[in-house]
């Protein structure tokens, strides 16, 4: 593995270890990092395996990296986004808003490089990852309403985050498909790593 990936997931390792002391609601966060201690070995193991871009791993951890700060402090309570939400005047914090837009927006990537191994062709390997982007986006939004519906309702609330919006889980995967949609207008630049990363191997 290259060293500026090694530093890369340093990085993200002692972010992800302040965030994880003294939580706000500690079984919440727990929850919330279910995934990650499911997918950061695999991520590792993968990108040891096919050494993905560092563009690409730099824009996943920063993903992870703000996943990290949302279950610190649970994304509806999220404080230091308090000072956006005053100055636009939001009724409700918009962090969760934020994160599930950067999902679709920066995790895009690295599952395109994922999926380009098995595709025949460049557009053929971004329409694979944009229905992949939307199929985890809705996937989560169902783990959360179990959430809700099998903990504590307290508990649940707190990893639900939807703030009294009925709408919360549609407007979220929204705004993942909106993320994803926008790393389609830079086709050319997808189309060019699909050749480079099958030239490489070959």
């Amino acid at each position: 593995m290259p060293k500026s990936h090694k530093l890369a997931f340093a990085i993200y390792i002692i972010v992800w270890t302040i965030m994880a002391i003294d939580p706000k609601y500690p079984q919440d966060w727990l929850i919330e990092n279910v995934l990650v201690f499911i997918f950061f070995p695999f991520i590792l193991w993968m990108d040891k395996k096919h050494q993905y871009t560092l563009t690409s791993l730099v824009f996943l951890l920063i993903f992870a990296s703000l996943h990290s700060l949302g279950s610190h402090y649970t994304y509806a309570e999220m404080e230091h986004f308090n000072a956006i939400t005053h100055f636009f005047g939001f009724e409700r914090n918009h962090f969760d808003r934020l994160v599930h837009f950067l999902f679709g927006l920066l995790v895009f990537r690295i599952l395109f490089e994922m999926i380009l191994e098995v595709t025949t062709t460049a557009k053929t390997a971004l329409l694979f990852t944009f229905t992949v982007i939307l199929s985890i986006s809705s996937l989560y939004e169902m783990l959360e309403w179990l959430a809700a519906v099998i903990l504590h309702p307290e508990l649940g609330m707190a990893f639900l985050g939807t703030q009294g919006d009925v709408w919360d889980a549609h407007k979220d995967t929204a705004l993942a498909m909106v993320g994803a949609l926008i790393n389609i207008l830079f086709y050319p630049r997808y189309k060019h790593l699909w050749h480079v990363r099958k030239e490489k191997s070959r």
